[in-house]
Order: C-alpha cells, then sequence, then structure tokens
C-alpha cells in the first residue's frame, strides 16, 4: 500500500507536501520513499490513502503548482504501485513547458488514470500536442479529460478529440474552451453613449441615426465623429457573450481609462494600446484592430465567411480575448488576442453609419 500523507502550514507560502511511503518488507529493486514539495496558498490538513485497485482520487485545484513540484510528481506517479484513478490538477498556472512534464507521466504503463482534469491551466496548442502524443504513444485508461478555460486552438482540439484508446474515446465535453455559466448579461452605460446612438428594446439595442439627441452632458461620454458607448460594469474574470450587428460596427474591449472627448486615436476602439476590436461589415468582411494595426480575417462579405451574429470571450486571468462568428448555432474561430491585463475591460461598441446597429442577445 502506498500512502500519500499531505500536509499544509500556515504562512505566507505554505506548502503541500506529500510522502510517499512504503509499508511492508522492503524487497530488491523496490523504489526508495519519495516526498515532493508543491507550493501552494491552500490551508489544509488531510491523508490519501492509495490501495491496490482502489478508487483513489488527488485533487491539487489551485495550488499554484511550480514547474518543478510538477516534475517531482510526475516522476512519482510514473512509479509503481499508484493506482491513481483521478487527478485534479485544475486552475494552476501550468502552462506548456509544465504540461510537458506531466505528459511524460502519462507515458508511464503505471499510471491508471481515469479522469484527468487541467482546467484552466493556460495550456495552447503546443500543451495539447504534448499530451495527445503521449496519449496515443501509450494505451492509457483515460476516459475524461478536462481540458475547459484553455486554448488548443483548432488543430489541437482536433489532435484530442481524434484520440481513440481501449477502444473508445475520451470524453470531449472537457474540451470546450468555456461554459454556460460563463455567460454574462451586459449593460449599456448611457452616460457613455455618443448623442447619434439611440438606444432601443430596454436599453438591448443600440442604432446609428443622423439626429442629434439631446443626452445630458457627462464626462464619460463619447463626442465629437466616434458614435461609440461602453458598458457599465468591468470584467476581471471569464466572460461570454453575443451580439448580432448590421451594416457595419466595431464589437470591442477597452479599459475605463479610454479618452472620451476630441478627435483624436486615443478615442477610438482598436486604435489604442487601451483597446481591441473586431471590425464587421457586410461589405468589408472581418478584421480586428489593436495598437493601431489591423489585420484582415475575411475579404468582402459571402454566405460562408460572414454571419450577422459574433460571440466574444474573454479570460482575463489568461490574458486572452477570442471572437467567434456565430453560423447555425455552431461558433467558428475568427481571432484571439493573447495579452496581459492591467486593468478591468469594459465592453464596447462603435456603429458607424446611419442604419448600421448592434443589439444585445
Amino acid at each position: 500500500m502506498t500512502l500519500l500523507h499531505v500536509t499544509a502550514q500556515h504562512s505566507h507560502n505554505c506548502s503541500i507536501i506529500i510522502h510517499r511511503k512504503k509499508r511492508g518488507t522492503k524487497r530488491k529493486h523496490q523504489p526508495e520513499p519519495s516526498c515532493v514539495s508543491l507550493k501552494s496558498d491552500e490551508s489544509k490538513n488531510f491523508n490519501i490513502d492509495f490501495k491496490e485497485n482502489s478508487s483513489a482520487a488527488e485533487r491539487l485545484s489551485g495550488c499554484d503548482l511550480s514547474e518543478r513540484s510538477c516534475d517531482a510528481l510526475s516522476s512519482l506517479l510514473s512509479s509503481p504501485p499508484i493506482s491513481l484513478r483521478e487527478l485534479d490538477l485544475s486552475n494552476n498556472n501550468l502552462r506548456d513547458s509544465v504540461v510537458k512534464l506531466l505528459s511524460v507521466g502519462l507515458k508511464s504503463p503505471y499510471w491508471k488514470l481515469e479522469t484527468l482534469s487541467l482546467s484552466g491551466c493556460l495550456i495552447t496548442e503546443e500543451g495539447c500536442t504534448s499530451i495527445a502524443s503521449a496519449l496515443s504513444s501509450n494505451p492509457s485508461n483515460l476516459r475524461e479529460l478536462d481540458l475547459s478555460y484553455n486554448h488548443p486552438g483548432d488543430s489541437g482540439m482536433k489532435l484530442l478529440k481524434d484520440l481513440h484508446l481501449n477502444d473508445g474515446s475520451i470524453t470531449t465535453a472537457g474540451l470546450c474552451l468555456f461554459s454556460p455559466s460563463d455567460s454574462c448579461q451586459l449593460t449599456i452605460d448611457k452616460n457613455t453613449v455618443h448623442r447619434n446612438l439611440k438606444l432601443s428594446d430596454n436599453n438591448r439595442k443600440v442604432t446609428h441615426v443622423e439626429e442629434v439627441h439631446s443626452y445630458p452632458d457627462h464626462p464619460d461620454r463619447f463626442d465629437y465623429q466616434y458614435p461609440q458607448l461602453l458598458c457599465r460594469d468591468g470584467l476581471t474574470g471569464r466572460c461570454y457573450w453575443e451580439v448580432e450587428w448590421k451594416v457595419e460596427v466595431q464589437i470591442s474591449v477597452s479599459y475605463g481609462t479610454i479618452r472620451r472627448k476630441g478627435d483624436s486615436k486615443d478615442c477610438v476602439f482598436g486604435r489604442n494600446d487601451q483597446s481591441w476590436s473586431l471590425f464587421s461589415s457586410n461589405v468589408k468582411g472581418y478584421s480586428v484592430v489593436h495598437g493601431n494595426r489591423e489585420t484582415y480575417l475575411y475579404p468582402p462579405s459571402s454566405s460562408s465567411s460572414v454571419s450577422n451574429r459574433v460571440a466574444v470571450y474573454v479570460d482575463y486571468p489568461a490574458g486572452t480575448l477570442s471572437f467567434y462568428r456565430v453560423s447555425s448555432d455552431t461558433l467558428i474561430h475568427l481571432h484571439t488576442f493573447n495579452t496581459t491585463f492591467t486593468e478591468p475591460l469594459y465592453p464596447g461598441f462603435t456603429v458607424w453609419f446611419p442604419g448600421s446597429s448592434v443589439t444585445l442577445c
């Protein structure tokens, strides 16, 4: 039997210590006892027993694991006779380099994992390639792989979905980039609305009109020639929303400190380092803009390239902003910005010409 004793002490940089102990008579070539120190902000004390043929589980979610810790953990779990069935490493900033180390453990015949959770671990296509390679090179009991809140890209998703192990398939439900719980209801900040924009449908729709509305003066209101607005609540977590648009608009996120007054690029979504934007046009197609640099994604509109519904997903902790076009309830990836956000993000819209509109779904 293997005993894993897990302790954490109260301190600013407390640790989880995992001791691997062998009971009974020590045999020749038997692995030596080992110890793994895992950094954590958790405060807990518990013992876990792993017995042969048991259905053991280890949850190290949100423990701020270091690369060195995961290397040691991979080595530990690659040695017999661990019978671990479930391993939860979610919400650790493992990144691709650490996932490569764990993939070495996945190749071991001693791993008997059935469930592996790597949700919210900042894994990209590179890390998914390592996982897929490990699982395809070694028969595995794995049946559920949770990679939600990561960014595997199209090729990474395909590699993982194509895995067939032991005449079965890995559960693909965990491969989604986000869950319905991330859906957020946006509220337009009426104090930011340009005077050529008209609100309707309980302030869920904004339309560019030629008439000038007599909105009261406010320091947060966009003026001059840029028909823009921002939503009210700043985002610092994970959030998903959809909008419908007509004619020509920009769908953006911005820091609240963006300039509001005057004729300057500092006021325009995407034309400065404080905002990120998807330009959507029936005539020009799609492009993305940040820091006054524009990247064209699709040529002028065709039935196969442009839809009038767009989805936006912000993963603030991971520093990603993704845009999708929605076609027949299918999300088709357009572009992902990767950065480090330093202020709360506010969804915003530019409704360029009379007749153009944006509706919050």
